[in-house]
């Protein structure tokens, strides 16, 4: 049976009024929360966990305390494999993840809805059309069905080495960033078509370059796994420009300016 036109019609109008006032009362409800005072054990917690923190000015510290009293209100955290969760591992997860939007007012994780922590490295199960079941361990995954998965205790190695390159919680949540523009490509939603192109150049190039040095087993200062695809590349490059800064502004100096642009943070003054 074939539903009327205009029911069809009403239906998609009354679907988008209601896509249109969720949004409206999640803004009201963000802009609430963002008056809220920061609990001090809070601060206790971040000052202890997050070595960037106390490099950070005042203000900066207040705007990333509003951005983590918004990702704790709309984020649940789920403890898997035994792992129980505590302050400790919700402040420094949300903490490290804000970092990312601490320049940027209006954003926010707007996928996200759940964090998934493991004790320690897992096994994902992939299932093949041809009945496989292809299992790998993972270190931490970001999913634009809204979830992000992590191994505790490599948070705390990323955390605990603020210059190798690596940091899962940084990478997991470039993901979810450039998963918010409707597909994780490597292109998170920037400002303009200005702003795609020259990402889109400077990337391109960035990218090519690193699976060239890849194939040829060249030393390279961001992690080979960017090679994968672009969108792992843009996670990775994100790891290096917040950890290692300085030789990124050295050896890829556009890719530093474009990160730089997109975060609206000069990650050196946090080095």
């Amino acid at each position: 049976m074939t539903l009327p036109m205009y029911l069809i019609i009403g239906a998609g109008f009354l679907f988008i009024v209601w896509i249109f006032y969720a949004d409206i009362r999640k803004g009201i409800r963000r802009r609430k929360i963002l008056k809220e005072p920061f609990p001090d054990h809070y601060v206790e917690i971040l000052a202890r966990q997050l070595p960037f923190y106390s490099r950070l000015s005042e203000d900066m510290k207040i705007i990333l305390h509003g951005k983590i009293l918004v990702f704790l209100d709309e984020v649940r955290f789920e403890g898997c494999g035994g792992q129980e969760i505590t302050d400790d591992i919700k402040l420094t997860i949300s903490g490290q993840a804000s970092l990312l939007l601490i320049n940027d007012e209006g954003s926010f994780f707007n996928l996200l809805q759940v964090v998934l922590v493991y004790p320690s490295t897992y096994v994902a199960k992939k299932n093949h059309p041809d009945g496989t079941i292809e299992e790998s361990v993972r270190l931490g995954e970001s999913w634009m069905t809204g979830e992000v998965i992590l191994a505790w205790d490599d948070v705390l190695h990323g955390i605990k080495n603020t210059n190798d390159g690596q940091d899962v919680v940084i990478h997991e949540f470039a993901h979810q960033l450039d998963q918010q523009s409707g597909a994780g490509n490597g292109a998170p939603v920037l400002n303009g078509p200005t702003a795609y192109a020259s990402w889109a150049r400077v990337l391109g190039h960035e990218y090519k370059e690193l699976k060239k040095r890849k194939q040829k087993f060249k030393k390279t200062l961001m992690d080979k796994y960017g090679a994968t695809n672009p969108a792992e590349f843009f996670a990775v490059a994100t790891e290096t420009f917040f950890e290692k800064p300085e030789q990124m502004q050295e050896k890829h100096p556009e890719l530093f300016e474009e990160l730089k642009k997109y975060y609206r943070i000069d990650p050196l003054i946090l080095a």
